[in-house]
């Protein structure tokens, strides 16, 4: 049996009678790609950027999806999460904030981490993490590509059907110094990047499919009609005696004769044909313009609110404090959160990333801040109306419906006002409840708390220490998270207050978050 150093002693002796503490967890095992080559470009500089991105980026986004950073190791990091789903999040997080990093510099400059995530059972000290299950994840890291997460089998059949993501099996695979192979899944953060990366793939293997059938078809052309020229050779061989020379020509000349006799009477038969399609073809590219034309796009029902002066913020937690007045103009707010069927057809006109499922008459879900900002830049030119997201002041002033209480309808929580966890005898669902099932609110607004996590334009500040007073959304160029409102269906009451806010990543899709619509009024 291993013995085990005495840590205050420092002496080595029997095993201690404690067992080691051991759990489950889903372990992420990050690397940078290359870095060997980035000191030898520029040995500080590289060490001062690897050690802003830890700070700045990798230790924030692994706290903020409830992970624990076990260690760093100069050009990488390990760390465990409980939740699989977790995990993987927090390692595109990590994976698509990189890009936007890396966008201004030269491509010999990029760092770009490889990522490998594994669920196991391994043993777990103050300061490391030991077991197959972290040997796993390091491997997975060690063959996927720079920019790239790879995840085990056992992540995949956890999370495969509760993240917006594509995955491609690269099958099993045989790593250094564990027995089994192990099943590999390539992780897409956009799903439609895997049907593309399938739509190429079955296009080239349609082409290679055509190739081939030419080439046979080519091949048993050559073989048909091979005997039936040997025969013509054969056949024509007499005939150049010079004695039978002039006779030779005359059978020719006579066989070809009644050939061409049936193709005038074909060629008038396919002349009187030709002229019908014409009257057709100019009705063929009426219809579109004509069905277009029929089908105005849907706009989301509006509430016009005249604006005015309120207390935005309150003391419940730090992240909406100070209390402070605000002014908000005259503008109009959705009715509802924008539906499953209004999106859809900013995805019908390809103007939206994907296509949403879910009943027509429930929010959409699982669109990011970029998603939604497609959709309003969409809904804007279709329209010729100047419809945007709200923002963060725009959407307090339109949930709390003129009061100044934790609910609109008052400090305590009342069940069946709001569509949230354990808020009402609503049972849990995949999707939240179809639009203005609940009550409105006194300016006459749906689920502004409850039903679905909202996008508002702010970027995202721990605090208001000096967000604007007008109303105006407090933004800056390329940040990387945005605020959220209202809570969702899946979380508890105290989301669904009038001042709560939160902060998700700019480009990644969440099952809770959608959005509305808010309209600028002349």
């Amino acid at each position: 049996m291993a013995q085990i150093r005495d840590i205050k002693s420092g002496r080595t002796g029997e095993p201690s009678p404690e067992p080691m503490p051991r759990r489950l967890a889903a372990i992420v095992a990050g690397d940078i790609s290359g870095y060997s080559r980035l000191m030898q470009i520029d040995e500080e500089g590289t060490h001062n950027r690897v050690k802003r991105i830890e700070r700045d980026l990798i230790e924030p986004s692994i706290r903020e999806h409830h992970g624990r950073l076990v260690k760093t190791t100069g050009d990488g990091f390990i760390a465990i999460f409980d939740s699989p789903v977790e995990a993987v999040r927090s390692s595109i997080v990590i994976q698509q904030n990189l890009v936007g990093r890396n966008a201004s510099l030269p491509k010999h400059h990029w760092i770009e981490y490889r990522i490998g995530v594994n669920l196991g059972d391994v043993i777990i000290e103050t300061d490391d993490v030991y077991g197959d299950g972290v040997n796993i994840a390091t491997r997975l890291e060690g063959i996927a590509h720079a920019g790239e997460v790879y995840i085990s089998g056992g992540i995949y059949e956890q999370i495969k059907h509760k993240l917006v993501c594509g995955y491609e099996s690269l099958g099993d695979r045989k790593v250094k110094n564990i027995t089994d192979p192990v099943r590999v899944y390539r992780v897409l953060p956009d799903p439609s990047a895997l049907n593309a990366y399938r739509n190429r793939r079955e296009r080239v293997l349609i082409l290679l499919l055509c190739i081939a059938m030419l080439t046979i078809a080519i091949g048993s052309l050559w073989y048909m009609f091979a005997p039936t020229r040997k025969a013509i050779n054969q056949a024509s061989a007499p005939v150049s005696s010079p004695a039978e020379a002039p006779k030779a020509p005359a059978p020719a000349a006579k066989q070809p004769a009644p050939a061409p006799q049936p193709s005038p009477s074909v060629a008038p038969t396919q002349q009187q044909a030709a002229p019908l399609p014409p009257p057709a073809s100019p009705a063929a590219p009426e219809t579109p313009p004509t069905s277009q034309a029929a089908a105005p796009v849907r706009e989301p029902e509006m509430i016009s609110l005249r604006g005015g002066s309120f207390a935005m913020g309150s003391n419940e937690d730090a992240s909406e404090k100070p209390v402070r007045q605000v002014m908000v103009k005259p503008f109009a707010m959705g009715k509802f959160p924008v539906t499953v069927q209004e999106w859809n057809a900013c995805a019908a006109a390809k103007a939206c990333g994907f296509t949403a499922a879910g009943k027509d008459d429930a929010p959409v879900t699982n669109v990011s801040w970029s998603d939604a900002k497609q959709y309003v830049a969409w809904l804007a030119e279709t329209t010729g109306k100047p419809y945007r997201l709200p923002s963060e002041a725009e959407w307090e002033y339109a949930a709390r419906g003129g009061t100044q209480t934790r609910y609109w309808w008052g400090d305590q929580f009342q069940p069946g006002m709001v569509n949230c966890r354990n808020c009402s005898d609503i049972p849990a669902a995949d999707q939240p409840v179809k639009v203005g099932s609940l009550k409105q609110n006194p300016f006459g607004l749906f689920d502004m708390g409850g039903g679905v996590d909202q996008w508002v334009e702010d970027c995202w500040h721990k605090n208001y220490q000096g967000a604007p007073g007008d109303g105006s959304a407090w933004v800056e160029n390329a940040c990387s998270s945005h605020v959220m409102r209202s809570g969702s269906w899946r979380k508890d009451s105290g989301y669904a207050r009038a001042s709560n806010r939160g902060s998700y990543d700019t480009n990644v899709r969440y099952p809770t978050h959608g959005f509305r619509v808010a309209l600028s009024l002349k």
